[in-house]
């Protein structure tokens, strides 16, 4: 698994619903199982997770889980060694601004600091020197230095409106002014560049804190392996424990043009992790779902993720036959179609807790605890209602709303580049004067656009329209002309400009109407069901912006009863999850809390030193030296989810024992409810990445650095 928020991560997958076998209409309520069969199932205490945040630490509960009270202080140090990437977790490991993180989340770096002819991603990265190391491009860390509650002034905004569209555009409004003022009042601190403000929603709109962040933008790579030992096993090893994967990358940050100089880091525990040590993950989870009420649940389980399962399948399928057909390509979309299984499965772990009776039993207590919380309070019976029914009122209507709109989308991840294209060449018409720039003409039309893997998308796309059109949408049944989706997909292509790069560069120099008045098919039908589709999102946001509302209310309420005893649901903020070092019973045996290079090499030879336990080769025939013995990666209790790619892990002392690349199998339905039966990350251990760095990759100014916790000579 690659747990980087954003690659295969609930809170980014594209949602094209459709629905095969069952009619929008259907209930959404218990629709899968009869749960008074489970009528004795009762909530657990940490059901709703340990992923504590900073603005209360849970001091009190680790004095009494762990036996020891870390301080204000103790606290403090971790927030501020903690960094956040655009997708992933990392953190100081040096007073010099030494970084460390996953590789995979290093990978956008890596490509962009390629010079000719190099592939830095696969081959790995080493700076033998200061001077030697590669500014990135496009990536920066953020340090969190600012947490204000401001709950107040933004649910008062809310409340100030009569409606629920005018709750929503209130709430939204205060949120922006709260983030302008802290702009202007921290410009005199640092240049307005430098700090990043952002209104963060706890609880669903129960609580909301201002969260500043110090940005660096000068983030230049140190090290990163080969890509093959930092994904060792590949897809078939992916989100499984026994793990081999030296998954991990450092980065320097740079102020004025020489190392960061920082106070605030972790130190490196050479002797890292031991079987039963209490653990401290500080990491940005991406996206949880386990305050949401059974309604919105059922909703996911129903609609939502086995319409994004289908379309992974589908579209992993059109680029794994393309490969098979192309293997001199494979290299090409290797990562393309990792990243689809790798969604895959994290959604199939997802939707099997979802479908776990057990699992939703203890859910649904939860929530019939905290009803029955709500309605022995009298005051909070009558100013709070019964949002749990609107809630499950509003997600019907929005069955009903949203495979259509969702047909009508025609920009996505994994969505044809035809339809893209052609919706912004007539967003380019419609809304600007609709002539481009020299430079946007010449980089509208995308490089190395596959026609084969393309014309395979589109009839994918337009078999969702037709499912969800049923025949109503007379530009759609145009465009299909009595052909089926793969038929006309071909033809499309055949006859769009979109097709012909120099045909389409030949449209981008004409005027707007030439565009708007275009005979293009694809251009033909998206001008045709604009209005359509500007009606069914009026029609969508007018029941979201209810559903929202509600749910902030229930936020309200949920806050109110429990406060701060059950965290919050992740929102890519950075959070504390407490755990300890620890095996689990699985397939009839025990998972070893730690493994070993031992362990990498048997499943290299075992496999017969193919596929994706294929070693580099400088790993083939390590020195004499090296000690196969070190323990390489481990698992814990501890709360991740994506997002946490990257975090540190580390112990009472504040020392950094391990580093967060993975959750087994067992810990995706996590999404929904936290279970430490099973429920584990997984880490590379630090005693593996010291002697990785030292005896294979002969790094030696970084293992001198992590040691020492400062650059030295």
């Amino acid at each position: 698994m690659r747990i980087t928020f954003g690659k295969f991560c609930a809170a980014s997958v594209v949602f094209v619903l459709f629905f095969h076998g069952c009619s929008s209409q259907q209930t959404l309520k218990g629709n899968a199982y009869n749960y008074t069969d489970f009528d004795t199932v009762h909530a657990r205490q940490y059901d709703t997770g340990k992923m504590w945040t900073f603005d209360f630490p849970p001091m009190d509960y680790f004095r009494k889980t762990y036996g020891f009270t870390p301080s204000k202080e103790w606290f403090e140090k971790a927030r501020l060694s903690a960094l956040r990437l655009p997708n992933c977790t990392a953190s100081f490991v040096s007073e010099d601004g030494l970084v460390m993180t996953n590789h995979h989340c290093a990978r956008s770096a890596l490509d962009s600091v390629n010079r000719e002819g190099e592939r830095l991603a696969e081959g790995g990265f080493y700076a033998p020197t200061l001077e030697e190391e590669r500014r990135a491009s496009g990536i920066y860390v953020d340090q969190l230095v600012v947490m204000e509650d401001v709950t107040n002034e933004v649910q008062r905004a809310f409340e100030s409106g009569s409606t629920e569209n005018a709750k929503i555009a209130n709430r939204l409004t205060q949120i922006q002014e709260i983030q302008k003022q802290y702009a202007e009042k921290y410009k005199t601190v640092a240049p307005r560049d430098s700090m990043i403000f952002k209104v963060v929603s706890f609880y669903n709109g129960g609580r909301f804190s201002l969260y500043g962040y110090r940005r660096y933008i000068d983030v230049r790579l140190v090290y990163a392996p080969e890509e093959v030992m930092a994904f060792f096993g590949g897809d078939p090893d992916n989100f499984t424990y026994p793990r081999y994967d030296f998954d991990c990358a450092f980065f320097r940050v740079y102020d004025n043009g020489k190392p960061l100089k920082s106070i605030n880091f972790f130190r490196f525990s050479q002797d890292g992790a031991m079987d039963g040590d209490a653990v401290f993950v500080i990491g940005n989870p991406g996206t949880t779902s386990r305050l949401k009420t059974i309604a919105q649940l059922e909703y996911i389980r129903d609609f939502e993720y086995p319409t994004n399962l289908q379309m992974y399948e589908r579209v992993g399928t059109i680029y794994s036959e393309y490969v098979e057909k192309h293997p001199e390509e494979k290299l090409k979309y290797l990562n393309t179609i990792f990243g689809i299984e790798n969604s895959r499965k994290a959604v199939n772990g997802y939707l099997s807790g979802l479908r776990d009776p057990m699992l939703m039993a203890r859910k649904i207590d939860f929530e019939k605890k905290f009803k029955e919380a709500v309605s022995n309070k009298s005051n909070l019976k009558t100013h709070y209602g019964d949002p749990w029914n609107e809630i499950a009122r509003y997600q019907a209507e929005l069955a009903i709303i949203t495979p259509e709109l969702s047909a009508l989308k025609f920009r996505g991840r994994y969505f044809p580049k035809y339809l893209s294209l052609t919706a912004d060449l007539v967003d380019t018409a419609n809304f600007s004067t609709g002539i481009l720039s020299e430079s946007e003409k010449k980089n509208f039309y995308p490089i190395n656009l596959n026609i084969e893997i393309e014309k395979q998308l589109l009839a994918f796309r337009l078999e969702i329209m037709k499912r969800a059109f049923k025949g109503k949408i007379k530009a759609f049944n145009k465009l299909l002309a009595g052909r089926e989706p793969e038929q006309a997909a071909e033809q499309i292509v055949l006859n769009s400009f979109l097709a012909s790069k120099e045909r389409t560069d030949a449209l981008v120099a004409e005027s707007s109407d030439s565009i708007l008045k275009s005979t293009d098919p694809l251009i033909s039908f998206i001008i045709a069901t604009r209005e359509h589709t500007r009606e069914i999102q009026r029609k969508y946001d007018k029941v979201n912006e209810k559903l929202q509302a509600s749910v902030q209310e229930l936020g309200k309420a949920m806050y109110e009863i429990y406060g701060t005893q059950i965290p919050p649901d992740a929102t890519f903020t950075l959070r504390i999850a407490d755990g300890t070092v620890k095996g689990y019973e699985y397939n009839g045996t025990i998972a070893p809390p730690i493994t070993t290079f031992y362990g990498m090499y048997d499943r290299y030879y075992s496999f017969g030193k193919r596929g994706p336990w294929k070693l580099p080769e400088r790993w083939v025939g390590p020195p004499v030296s090296f000690k196969m013995n070190t323990p390489i990666n481990f698992i814990s209790t501890n709360d991740i989810i994506g997002g946490n790619s990257g975090s540190p892990v580390i112990n009472k002392d504040l020392q950094v024992v391990g580093l967060i690349f993975d959750g087994n199998i067992e810990s995706l339905p996590g999404n929904i409810i936290y279970d430490d039966t099973k429920n584990r990350s997984v880490s590379v251990h630090t005693s593996g990445i010291l002697e990785g760095l030292e005896q294979i990759y002969q790094a030696e100014r970084i293992i001198k650095e992590l040691r020492t916790g400062k650059i030295t000579q």
